[in-house]
């Protein structure tokens, strides 16, 4: 492209740098990611950012997208663009924003890794040998009894939780929501167990359900830390996070209750589509269900 158009995107970094306050991170992105489409424009012999087409962008994305960029970075530099273009009309150095309605390639979504029933009680039944590992199986039991998120799990407190009702309330769910969860008798059992050593070790006025030696509230770090401890003690080689616990729960309950709608409000989620995710882990189980059950797809029998 020609002098002035580099000139263009250098003043336009140093906006976002001034101007904006961004991070060195993101302007090094912005600025990789430009730097590709005026690498791209000049081979398709477009010299000027002014004539660059939606249709240029367009194929361009489709070129990054036939490289094996993925959607997600592909998404990143479509907003790049757009952040360029809208610096360009702001100062009136460009009338169209040749990105504005351009998409990026829909990335197949990941499916969530969960643990069998076998691999949970074998996670969860290990023995507890300190205090320490008292109320790691008590976290990890609440994890997979009530399905929470690990932000949830290290907000609550002991206000939020009634033992006796084998419930507990999720106040700082995502969105600001908050929900009611049952809590199961193995959860319990490890809670009470946890929480008459915790007495032990608590700061005065810390309210939090878990904390750590110093009797502070446990921050999500250190239950992913521990979590990885606990899998390395039992000789699980796998990797096992916080969250995976959550996924087991959603696929065991869904498999179990065949109920989507009960799944999504015990998970909190906004929209069921989201927890629609967990129904593909089921279907071997849906299609035993259907050739037991309907009437004209049972199998013969010789």
């Amino acid at each position: 492209m020609h002098a002035n158009a580099a000139q263009l995107l250098n003043n336009f970094l140093g906006q976002l740098t001034i101007e904006q306050r961004a991070s060195g991170h993101t302007v090094k992105s912005y600025q990789r990611d430009l730097k590709q489409l005026a690498d791209y424009c000049t081979a398709k012999l477009i010299n000027d950012w002014q004539c660059v087409q939606q249709t240029d962008i367009r194929a361009y994305i489709a070129h990054r997208h036939r490289q094996g960029i993925s959607s997600k970075s592909l998404q990143r530099q479509l907003s790049a663009i757009r952040s360029f273009y809208n610096y360009l009309l702001k100062n009136h150095l460009a009338q169209t924003n040749p990105a504005q309605h351009i998409k990026a390639p829909k990335q197949a979504r990941k499916l969530p890794k969960t643990l069998d029933v076998d691999q949970m009680t074998g996670l969860l039944e290990a023995g507890a040998n300190s205090i320490l590992e008292i109320r790691d199986v008590a976290m990890f039991e609440l994890f997979y009894s009530s399905g929470l998120r690990l932000s949830e799990l290290t907000a609550l407190d002991l206000s939020d939780m009634d033992l006796p009702d084998q419930s507990l309330m999720v106040r700082s769910g995502k969105g600001g929501k908050s929900r009611l969860l049952p809590v199961g008798s193995k959860a319990i059992t490890a809670l009470e167990n946890w929480l008459l050593r915790r007495a032990t070790i608590v700061a005065t006025s810390e309210s939090a359900v878990f904390i750590s030696t110093r009797g502070t509230r446990l921050s999500q770090r250190s239950v992913e830390l521990r979590l990885a401890q606990w899998c390395k003690k039992k000789g699980i080689a796998e990797h096992i996070h916080p969250h995976m616990l959550r996924h087991s729960f959603a696929s065991h309950l869904l498999e179990s209750s065949q109920d989507l709608r009960a799944v999504q409000e015990l998970l909190g989620h906004s929209n069921i589509s989201t927890t629609q995710i967990y129904t593909h882990l089921d279907f071997q189980h849906l299609a035993d269900i259907y050739d037991k059950a309907h009437p004209r797809a049972k199998k013969k029998t010789e």
